[in-house]
């Protein structure tokens, strides 16, 4: 294997390209990120690590606008993820300058998806050890999407989906409780799915609600705070209804 994991251009005899795999690993290694799909609301939700004291929180933001409709979050390397959002916001630009009409969510992904790919296949380089959850409303239509790449360059849509640090985990509860829902339901669900692998707490979670009317909007932490202490009550009642009933009978 060492003879095949060096450069990024040689296939290993078994058909692996091990840079390719050890980007992947890098993605599982960071933060948590989920992304729920609404039928008028689209939700990111990322783990946050608690910031020093004397650090300005808002300068590490995880989730983040490409454009006034489209908007990403990421897990793995942060400084790659800067260099990718730079190159999107770019062509988001680019685009609306030359054909006078912003771009599509699935435009923009598959560009993101190509420069990732393109990393894969060139001496001299390396693969960005990050994968994105991209989210937007459709200029045209107003249809909601939600799509993942990730360093190889492949790219799928999805309703609901996590990647990152015990990505599994969220989506066996995602694919368990996942329902078509709107509104404050949608950002419930993200979170709901996040606390699984995630302390509870404003402070360990950023998250960002778009709507077509409002663009993205970024939750403060108190605002986050009431909706975890909803779900936990909620909890709470739920645990307490199913041990109604064994107390009627003894």
């Amino acid at each position: 294997m060492a003879r095949y994991d060096r450069a990024i251009t040689v296939f290993s005899p078994d058909g692996h390209l091990f840079q390719v795999e050890y980007a992947l690993e890098a993605v599982r290694k960071g933060n948590a990120a989920v992304g729920v799909r609404g039928t008028d609301t689209i939700v990111l939700a990322v783990e946050k690590k608690s910031a020093p004291k004397l650090q300005d929180s808002r300068s590490v933001r995880k989730i983040v606008n490409l454009d006034n409709h489209i908007a990403l979050a990421c897990a793995g390397l942060k400084a790659d993820a800067r260099v990718l959002i730079n190159k999107a916001r770019i062509e988001c630009q680019s685009h609306k300058l030359t054909i006078e009409d912003p771009v599509t969510v699935e435009y923009i992904t598959r560009y993101i998806a190509g420069l990732q790919q393109k990393y894969t296949q060139s001496g001299g380089v390396r693969p960005f050890g990050l994968s994105t959850l991209i989210i937007g409303f459709d200029p045209h239509t107003g249809i909601p999407s939600l799509y993942q790449t990730d360093p190889s360059g492949t790219f799928s849509a999805w309703k609901a989906n996590a990647t990152g640090r015990n990505s599994n985990s969220i989506r066996e509860f995602l694919e368990k409780n996942y329902k078509e829902t709107h509104g404050q339901e949608t950002l419930k669900l993200a979170i709901r799915a996040l606390l699984e692998v995630v302390e509870s707490g404003g402070k360990n979670i950023e998250v960002g609600v778009m709507t077509k009317e409002h663009g993205l909007k970024q939750l403060e932490e108190s605002e986050i705070d009431a909706v975890v202490a909803e779900i936990e009550a909620e909890k709470a009642a739920a645990e307490a209804a199913k041990k109604a009933p064994s107390t009627k009978e003894t």
